[in-house]
C-alpha cells in the first residue's frame, strides 16, 4: 500500500491508518471543532519553526564570533 508520510516517527503509516486517525479525531472533537484544532496546530507549528530558526541564528552568530576571536590579527603589519 502507498505511504502518505515517510517521517522517522511515522514509519509504516499508510493511507488507511491516516484515515482511521482522522475519523477518530472527528468523532472525539466533532466537525465544528476540527477547523479550530487545525488552526491552532498550524499556529503552534509556525511558532515552533520560528523558535528553531531563532536558535539556529543565535548559534551561527556565536560560531562566527568565536571564529573571529580565533583569527590571527594581520592588520598590524610587522
Amino acid at each position: 500500500m502507498f505511504q502518505i508520510m515517510n517521517l522517522p516517527f511515522m514509519v509504516g503509516i499508510g493511507g488507511w491508518e491516516v484515515l482511521l486517525i482522522f475519523l477518530v479525531v472527528l468523532l472525539l472533537f466533532g466537525a465544528k471543532r476540527l477547523p479550530e484544532l487545525a488552526k491552532g496546530l498550524g499556529k503552534g507549528l509556525r511558532e515552533f519553526k520560528g523558535a528553531v530558526e531563532g536558535i539556529e541564528k543565535e548559534l551561527d552568530e556565536a560560531v562566527d564570533s568565536v571564529e573571529k576571536t580565533q583569527e590571527p590579527d594581520h592588520s598590524s603589519g610587522a
